[in-house]
């Protein structure tokens, strides 16, 4: 998502553009402009829709602005501008380590249980943290086992509309409660010394544990990139790791999805726990006993710093547990709060599907228009300020884009050469050649600066 734009020329508009056009001018060149697009041989065909509010959230501009398209991580900016309304800036993921009989004379008679809270920023250095904690408190044997409660969020780790191609991959790992390192591992991988050969599994980092890896990665060409797949699934036994490794990369690796985030996150506390010389039994009874002691507990990032870090890096994880955080919290479907919420301030969506929050579904849709306003909307409600300054910034442009195959959307704000801020969204589906999407989406922000 950072390589979206090639925008630093434009950025020099402000102080030396081209004179300002009148309102119509302005509007009958930007219509040329997108009727040329559609005439282009590498946008023939495609789906253009733009959508341009004045500081007021009035329409400026529509081409097609009614029309539903995939808006792709784009569509990220409708579950974070929510749940920092809803939430607050200030809100916490709470992870709790829980025991079922209190710690007496550094012996806990029972189980000790990891509390999941949904954070999606919870690593082993944190784990780590809490470990040593127990230590320092004095604690030395568990006669039970490691236990995890991840009843927080039902259902299945991932949404329904996620491809099978994308849910063994790191950036499709699921969502669970209890969220260890983005439920995710690196796979390294050797090459053949020829184009053909089989490809050398080295294994992961960290360990992931009760599954099996089947490897039919292939060496390609030299410099031919990233060509590996890996197929998972939700608490598979069995993940394939298919496609092609570059000939003479040293090491090569890519990210994959762990399939049992419970299992990982259990497997690894309990290493750090006997790094920490804590004694672990294992003999937890088959009642498995309320764990309602909190022995400690540990806060996420505030909501704004994680709401940044989704704009700044695109990661579905993190959104996938916002929108699930929102839910829980609201104790209803999210996708229904998100509607009544920004019903509410005056947004009814009128072609809205959402089944993720993230937009790795090519299931979801929305309009250029009602994702324009959502901008307008949240830059001037109660955490306009910190809603703006989370977004990417690049001189007098704050965008939040979105690309996945044949499609490419950015949305955010724009100060004009006369120093108005306008909203706007630019959508394309279904293109044959991403430079001329690039290229338009410069132009199209070129116009808007100029206003």
């Amino acid at each position: 998502m950072r390589k979206l734009l090639r925008l630093l020329p434009l950025l020099l508009l402000a102080s030396c553009g081209p004179e300002k056009p009148s309102a119509d001018e302005w509007r009958k060149e930007l219509h040329k402009t997108l009727a040329d697009a559609h005439a282009s041989p590498g946008l023939r065909g495609a789906a253009i829709g733009l959508c341009v509010l004045d500081e007021k959230g009035e329409l400026l501009f529509d081409e097609q602005a009614h029309t539903a398209f995939i808006p792709a991580s784009a569509l990220k900016t409708v579950t974070t501008a929510t749940a920092l309304e809803l939430l607050g800036p200030d809100f916490h993921f709470v992870t709790e380590l829980r025991a079922t009989t209190p710690i007496q004379n550094g012996l806990l008679e029972g189980d000790l249980v990891l509390a999941g809270g949904g954070d999606p920023m919870l690593d082993l250095a944190a784990l780590e943290q809490i470990a040593t904690q127990l230590h320092a408190s004095g604690l030395r044997r568990i006669t039970g086992s490691i236990r995890v409660d991840a009843n927080r969020f039902t259902g299945s780790l991932y949404p329904d509309f996620w491809n099978w191609g994308d849910i063994g991959n790191g950036y499709g790992s699921g969502v669970s409660a209890l969220n260890l390192n983005h439920n995710r591992y690196t796979a390294r991988f050797r090459p053949g010394k020829t184009i053909g050969q089989p490809v050398t599994f080295l294994g992961t980092e960290p360990e992931v544990p009760g599954v099996t890896f089947r490897n039919e990665v292939t060496t390609g060409a030299a410099n031919s990139g990233d060509g590996v797949t890996i197929h998972g699934g939700e608490n598979t036994p069995v993940i394939h790791l298919r496609g092609t490794v570059p000939l003479e990369e040293k090491a090569f690796t890519v990210t994959g999805a762990v399939p049992n985030p419970s299992t990982f996150a259990v497997h690894h506390f309990q290493r750090l726990l006997a790094a920490q010389g804590i004694q672990i039994d294992g003999q937890s009874t088959p009642s498995a006993a309320p764990a309602n002691i909190v022995l400690l507990q540990h806060p996420s990032p505030p909501l704004i710093d994680i709401i940044t870090s989704i704009h700044a890096t695109s990661d579905n994880h993190e959104t996938e547990c916002v929108l699930r955080i929102l839910g829980h919290q609201k104790q209803r479907d999210p996708i229904a709060v998100i509607r009544d919420h920004w019903k509410s301030r005056g947004l009814g969506f009128t072609r809205l599907r959402m089944e993720d929050g993230s937009g790795l579904s090519r299931a979801d849709f929305i309009t250029p228009h009602d994702l324009a306003k959502l901008q307008h909307l949240a830059k001037t409600g109660p955490h306009g300020t910190a809603y703006r300054a989370s977004l990417l910034s690049e001189g007098p442009l704050h965008w939040k884009g979105g690309a996945m195959s044949a499609i490419r959307t950015i949305t955010g704000f724009s100060t004009t050469t006369s120093g108005r801020e306008i909203s706007f969204t630019l959508m394309i589906n279904h293109f044959s050649d991403s430079a001329a999407a690039h290229d338009l989406r410069d132009k199209v922000i070129e116009m808007i600066q100029r206003l």
